[in-house]
């Protein structure tokens, strides 16, 4: 996690990369400074958020939002497509984050209220009390989405009735396998961040137990992959070469669809001045890639993005009914200079697939399609490539 004071920090030395011509950072502090928070709260919860620091004794509790107007759209990712730093910074500012420590393990009464909450189909009313007022700072990360204040809870206690979609409640009653119980409700049509939530919260599987928040948003990545890719790799390939695009918070992604038994390989390139960027003069480019019969390591070069990324490629290749050899590019600007967490990579991704792409019949018209649409050189690319350097003459003129 990184403080506010940190981003505000680089922001300001870099001379407001986000472009927003202000620090939405300071404004959100400012904001707190000026409207003091009690030791109590009502609102509605939306989520449920279980920490990782001292596991397997964690930090567990409800995610509530400050102001109600936002309880709709500030647990659904998927709907923040679109929204610009701003919108997205003001709405993660208002999302207080409450802690209890509980071993992952515990059965507690509040672990197991909370279980429930992770479940329930809309925002949840609850009423908590806290050891002291929140306090006034936001955390950030690759991979978790902004938070707001926090603070630790004393006592907490739900005033209505906590109502569950009847799939979800089955599956979480049913004794399985959480990769399973996960499938499952995937292919039942919940959304992916529930599934997430729920499975953080410890309701499937049958050793119910906690995960951390950050863990399985990246297990339910992995999870769903592969069950996709057991269906994938028994469909035809595609017949042509394809390109699909998307540009989103100053990250853009260009997925290339490869005729042939499905590969997968993922790029990064981080411009000097974004926010995982350690070079000051030069864009680093990093690569992760797995084989038609996938991984057997954890893709640690670029962690939950690789699995975002290849989730939202999987989705796609699942509704297309199609396999394929993918080659994703992913640039990193300068102007993200505040990470979001990785829902971006996964909706970035996702919207690629959604949109028309363009269609070619050789490599070659491929790749000088892709090439002026990436601000690094196309040879950079090429030269670290498994798939691409793979590809016989012919991929790249035709037959001959």
């Amino acid at each position: 996690m990184v403080s506010p004071a940190q981003l505000c920090l680089y922001c300001k030395g870099s001379r407001n990369l986000c472009g927003l011509g202000y620090c939405p950072l300071l404004r959100s502090m400012n904001y707190f400074k000026e409207r003091k928070l009690s030791d109590e709260f009502f609102g509605p919860s939306i989520s449920v958020f279980v920490g990782r620091i001292g596991y397997p004794s964690v930090f567990i509790g409800p995610l509530s939002v400050i102001e109600v107007g936002q309880a709709k759209i500030a647990d659904s990712p998927g709907k923040w497509f679109g929204m610009n730093y701003e919108k997205i910074i003001d709405m993660s500012s208002l999302i207080l984050r409450s802690r209890y420590k509980a071993n992952v393990k515990s059965k507690s009464r509040f672990v197991e209220e909370n279980k429930l909450l992770s479940m329930a189909k809309k925002p949840t009313d609850v009423e908590i009390k806290f050891k002291s007022p929140p306090s006034h700072h936001m955390s950030f990360s690759d991979i978790v989405r902004p938070m707001g204040p926090s603070a630790i809870i004393k006592e907490m206690k739900t005033t209505e009735n906590i109502k569950i979609k009847r799939t979800l409640e089955r599956v979480a009653n049913d004794e399985m396998k959480a990769n399973d119980s996960v499938s499952i409700l995937y292919e039942k049509g919940i959304d992916i961040y529930k599934i997430t939530t729920v499975f953080s919260a410890g309701v499937l599987g049958t050793d119910k137990k906690m995960v951390p928040t950050r863990w399985s948003i990246t297990a339910i990545d992995d999870i769903v992959a592969k069950n996709l890719l057991n269906y994938i790799r028994e469909y035809p390939s595609v017949n042509e070469f394809q390109v699909y695009e998307s540009n989103f918070l100053n990250n853009k992604f260009l997925v290339l669809l490869i005729p042939g038994n499905w590969e997968f390989e993922n790029f990064e390139a981080w411009a000097p001045g974004s926010f995982w960027s350690h070079n000051l003069k030069k864009t680093e480019i990093i690569e992760e890639y797995e084989p038609f019969t996938g991984r057997t390591k954890y893709a640690d070069k670029q962690a939950g993005g690789y699995y975002a990324s290849r989730f939202g490629v999987t989705e796609g290749l699942h509704r297309m009914k199609r396999q394929a050899r993918v080659v994703v590019f992913r640039e990193v600007y300068e102007g993200y200079a505040v990470p979001v967490g990785v829902w971006q990579v996964r909706e970035n991704v996702r919207n690629a697939m959604k949109s028309d792409c363009e269609k070619f019949s050789t490599l070659k018209e491929a790749l000088d399609y892709i090439r002026p649409r990436l601000r690094i050189p196309l040879e950079e690319y090429v030269k670290r490539s498994k798939i691409l350097r793979q590809m016989r003459l012919s991929d790249f003129f035709g037959k001959i």
